[in-house]
Order: C-alpha cells, then sequence, then structure tokens
C-alpha cells in the first residue's frame, strides 16, 4: 500500500452512485490530480453505473 513518501501510485477506491459495491484500483497522482469517475459495471444492480473516487 504505497507507503514510500513520494510514490506516484496510491491505492483508491471506486464507490457506485447507486449502491454500495465498490472497487479498489491504482491511480497515478502525478498524471492524475483530480477525483476518477468512471461508468463501469455493478454486479449487484446488474447494469453499468457511474462510479466515483473515495479515500480508501
Amino acid at each position: 500500500m504505497a507507503s514510500k513518501k513520494g510514490e506516484a501510485r496510491h491505492y483508491i477506491k471506486l464507490q457506485s452512485t447507486e449502491s454500495a459495491y465498490f472497487y479498489t484500483t491504482e491511480k497515478n497522482r502525478n498524471n492524475t490530480k483530480d477525483r476518477i469517475q468512471r461508468k463501469k459495471y455493478d454486479p449487484t444492480l446488474r447494469k453499468n453505473v457511474i462510479f466515483k473516487e473515495e479515500k480508501l
């Protein structure tokens, strides 16, 4: 889990906007400073929904 100071890659959590389901992934903070929003598949709802970046 990105423990070294100054590391570019950090683990993030992508939380579904419509259910409690989430994905975990890595993000390079040097290249992507803003929070991520992705449209991904939510298996609890069985449809594509927007996932927003949350604190891990």
